[in-house]
């Protein structure tokens, strides 16, 4: 338990200095953004553009305007919107974010289960039409755009058989299911390569073997003795499926018109928002690290064998 608490102390430092230096590139890199962030030049004054830099802190040199910005990140203030009201950005995420983390925990929740049926009917009939099948909707459903996806789930369901609305986010959870399908597509190809890959080496280890010699049913030794195994590798990549979800909703959030926070960093890098472009990328990596770290502690339970040395490494 000591040792698990010293390894998550650690990877907490890790991942402040990697918040760090995150948050510095891309305070750099919208330093160097062409255009402005108010918007058409030429509408604007020489006296008007001074005005406005006084007014956001932008006639300071570029070390200060740096220092005053995680000066505000360490007190939790992403700073203000250029474009949006001179709203704080912390409060545009908050409004926007709770849609995209929606529809992110409902595709990798539906994605992972079908993914895992896959795999594990694919393992169980290797080498058969059922394996090549399952195989097949896999590979489409990494190789395909998601987008894709979503403009045939409208087509079929929302306008064709007018089950489903075909966008907007005024009808509760009807709203939710064909983004969440749309976005559920590559989380379960990955589900399903990485289980049934497992899945056929576990099936033929020599505990398997043993199991079988106690009488236990085929698909009782594969869900209960296999998939425990299996399923292993496929946590590890839930950190970066995660981070895949959100980013990957930015054009489903366009196509559904989804009130997110895709949406809405699509809009602040149109309108070159510096502050807004900063506070979703920082979310987003927060986002990533933190549930990178949850993965790890996850394989370290599910895997007691495996010596937290090794996973610090990870």
């Amino acid at each position: 338990m000591i040792n698990l608490l010293q390894f998550i102390l650690k990877r907490i430092v890790y991942i402040l200095i990697t918040l760090l230096l995150i948050s510095t590139i891309t305070f750099v890199l919208m330093q160097k953004l062409p255009g402005s962030p108010y918007g058409n030049e030429e509408k604007i004054t020489a006296a008007q553009r001074e005005v406005l830099n006084q007014r956001y802190g932008l006639d300071k040199p570029v070390a200060e305007q740096y220092l005053y910005y995680i000066k505000g990140l360490v007190r939790g203030d992403l700073g203000i919107s250029f474009q949006f009201g001179d709203q704080p950005v912390n409060k545009i995420i908050s409004t926007r974010v709770w849609p995209s983390v929606q529809l992110g925990i409902q595709a990798l929740i539906l994605g992972s289960l079908i993914g895992i049926i896959l795999g594990i009917i694919s393992a169980k009939f290797q080498n058969t039409w059922i394996d090549t099948s399952s195989s097949i909707i896999a590979i489409l459903g990494r190789s395909v755009p998601n987008f894709v996806f979503a403009v045939i789930l409208q087509l079929l369901f929302a306008i064709y058989l007018k089950w489903l609305p075909i966008g907007l986010w005024n009808n509760g959870f009807y709203s939710t299911i064909l983004p969440t399908i749309a976005l559920s597509f590559a989380p379960m190809a990955d589900a399903a390569r990485f289980v049934r890959t497992e899945m056929i080496e576990v099936l033929h280890s020599d505990y398997i073997e043993l199991a079988r010699s106690t009488g236990i049913g085929e698909w009782e030794i594969a869900v209960r003795h296999g998939l425990r195994n299996a399923i292993i590798p496929f946590i590890t990549v839930i950190g970066p499926m995660v981070a895949t979800l959100l980013v990957g909703s930015l054009v489903i959030e366009q196509i559904f018109a989804v009130p997110g926070i895709g949406e809405q960093f699509v809009k602040s890098i149109l309108s070159n928002d510096y502050y807004t472009i900063m506070g979703v990328t920082i979310l987003y990596s927060t986002l990533l690290v933190v549930v990178i770290l949850i993965v790890d502690i996850l394989y370290i339970l599910i895997d007691p064998r495996m010596r937290l040395s090794r996973g610090d490494k990870g």
